[in-house]
Order: C-alpha cells, then sequence, then structure tokens
C-alpha cells in the first residue's frame, strides 16, 4: 500500500486506502509530515467513497434481506432491480418523459456533479500544463493528479481546489441538459427501437451527435474554464476572474478565441459519447429485460371478450 522514501515519509501507492479509519490510523503513526496526510486524507476518502458506495449498497442490502422472502437472487440481480426500479428520480419527480423535463434532468444531473468534476478538471489542467514547450520536462512540479491537488490544496486552500468552480457550473448545467435532450430527439428520429436489427448504429450516432451538440452550445464557457483553471499555475495570476478573463481574452485575440482547440474537441466528441450513450443504453435495457418480457407476455394474453369492441390505441415509439 505505500512505502518510506528516504526522508521517512509515505509513498503511496493506493490512496484510497485513506477512505478506511483503521488504514487512516496505521498511516498516521507512519508518517511523520502529519499535516499532509490530514489534509490530503478527505479528498481520497470522498473519493474512495463516491466509487465503493453503489457496491455497498448491494452488500447491505443482500445482507438484510428476509432468508424467508428473498427479494434478490444474487449480487447482479440486486444490481439489476435497483437500476430498474429505482433509478431516474429527476425524471421521476417531474413526471412526464418529454424534451423539456429531458433538459431539465440532464441540466440538474450537470449541476450536482459539477462538485466533483471542477477539481478533477483542475488537476487535469495542471497536469497537462506541466513541461509545455519542453521537449523532455526537467523538473515536474506535480507528480500526479493527487499530488497535484495536496500542493493547491496546501498553497491556497479549499478555494484554490475549487478553482473554475463557477464557469464549471454555468458549462455543465446547460451543456448536459443540451447533451440529454439531443440524445432523446435523436433517439425517437432515428426510430431506436429494440427489435430494430441497426438499433447499435443508430445509438452510435445519436450518442456521438448529441456529444458534439453538448460541446457546441457551451465551448466557450469551456475556454473560460480552462484558462481559469491554469490561470497560476506558474505562481502568478492574470485574471481577477470570469469577466476579467473574458475582458482580457477578447482585447487580446479577439472572439476567435472562444473556438481555439474546437476541432480536437469535437473530433474527441463523437467517438467518445458514441461509446458512452450506446453502452449505457444497451445496459440499461438489459437490467430491464425482465420488466420488459413480462410486459411481452402481458401483450401477447388474449384480451377478455368486453373489450374486443373497444377500439385499440395506436401503439407510439417507446423512448429509450
Amino acid at each position: 500500500m505505500f512505502r518510506l522514501d528516504y526522508n521517512g515519509r509515505a509513498a503511496f501507492h493506493d490512496v484510497n486506502v485513506i477512505a478506511y479509519p483503521s488504514a487512516f490510523l496505521y498511516l498516521k503513526c507512519c508518517v511523520l509530515d502529519t499535516n499532509l496526510l490530514y489534509s490530503f486524507s478527505p479528498p481520497a476518502g470522498a473519493a474512495g467513497v463516491l466509487v465503493g458506495h453503489p457496491f455497498d449498497t448491494v452488500k447491505v442490502r443482500l445482507q438484510v434481506q428476509s432468508a424467508q422472502k428473498p427479494l434478490y437472487r444474487g449480487t447482479f440481480h440486486c444490481f439489476q432491480s435497483i437500476i430498474r426500479q429505482e433509478s431516474g428520480n429527476t425524471m421521476r419527480y417531474l413526471g412526464k418523459d418529454t424534451p423539456t423535463n429531458q433538459f431539465l434532468a440532464g441540466a440538474a444531473a450537470g449541476a450536482i456533479q459539477s462538485v466533483i468534476c471542477c477539481p478533477m478538471e483542475l488537476a487535469k489542467t495542471r497536469m497537462q500544463m506541466q513541461g509545455t514547450g519542453e521537449k523532455k520536462s526537467r523538473h515536474k512540479v506535480y507528480k500526479n493528479s493527487l499530488d497535484c491537488l495536496a500542493r493547491i490544496y496546501r498553497r491556497e486552500g479549499l478555494a484554490g481546489v475549487n478553482r473554475g468552480m463557477v464557469s464549471t457550473l454555468v458549462r455543465e448545467t446547460p451543456g448536459f441538459g443540451v447533451y440529454f435532450l439531443a440524445y432523446d430527439l435523436l433517439t425517437a428520429a432515428l426510430g431506436c427501437e429494440p427489435e430494430d436489427p441497426y438499433m447499435i448504429p443508430k445509438l452510435l450516432c445519436a450518442g456521438g451527435m448529441s456529444g458534439i451538440a453538448s460541446w457546441l452550445s457551451t465551448y466557450p464557457v469551456d475556454v473560460i474554464k480552462s484558462r481559469l483553471q491554469a490561470d497560476g499555475a506558474g505562481g502568478a495570476y492574470r485574471y481577477g476572474g470570469i469577466a476579467d478573463c473574458v475582458r482580457q481574452s477578447v482585447r487580446q485575440e479577439g472572439w476567435r478565441v472562444f473556438t481555439r482547440g474546437l476541432t480536437s474537441t469535437l473530433l474527441r466528441a463523437f467517438p467518445v459519447n458514441a461509446a458512452t450513450f450506446a453502452t449505457v443504453t444497451l445496459v440499461l435495457m438489459y437490467a430491464r429485460g425482465e420488466d420488459a418480457a413480462a410486459a411481452t407476455a402481458a401483450d401477447c394474453e388474449p384480451a377478455p371478450a368486453q373489450h374486443h369492441l373497444q377500439p385499440q390505441a395506436q401503439a407510439q415509439p417507446s423512448s429509450l
């Protein structure tokens, strides 16, 4: 899990171990620089909890279910049941599945994940800026992303770790709304139905185009966010905030500054989002397969005689 370097301090091989109290106490006894450990353990513990909590939920439900009337047959069935019965809380609260509600649900997801996304993208930006213009970087300020966040926290505190939070929120909230709205409209327009033999290519196309639409809608904000998060990497700060960053950027480089890097972003957006949305949709369809089979069986049952005279409603395409 760790080793001692030449100064007697612990060098972590698996930082997520700090999420567990026993490991934290053990490392605390071994690390001379306890201030580093205390400043480093909260984000590491939070990351471990975020990754492990779904598995812990399954564990607890399997542990406490009734032995006489078990709800779940095993780990995978428990995952399936939770996804099938309890996913989509925002859409359930909004009620009807409409394009407007798809946008609102996506915007809510984008706003919530900004809290996690901002520090991660700050570390990514600082790591990517490290060694710029050098054929071979001789001096690296940051060893890795976690070391980057730890150094920023020691120097600037919690505000430094969350640098660019407002611009991230402004980007993610409408961006995710457009993301899910575009995917909903495209899957409906392309006719992505489970029985369609070309469903997977259509899902890939819808997912890729949704990613492109999302980036086009918020790319100028992303430029400002990247500049704010890269600012101060060398020790000096150029921008006093979002408005100052916009003002200086436009004055020095013109309005085309908001399209810098757009081509590479769109080239990346299509394959990444095509794979993401297609995979998620297929997994959810498989996880909800039992409900679909039950619904199909119910449709195949002969209807009572008194219903034969009633006009049958025309089936509408289902939304994936």
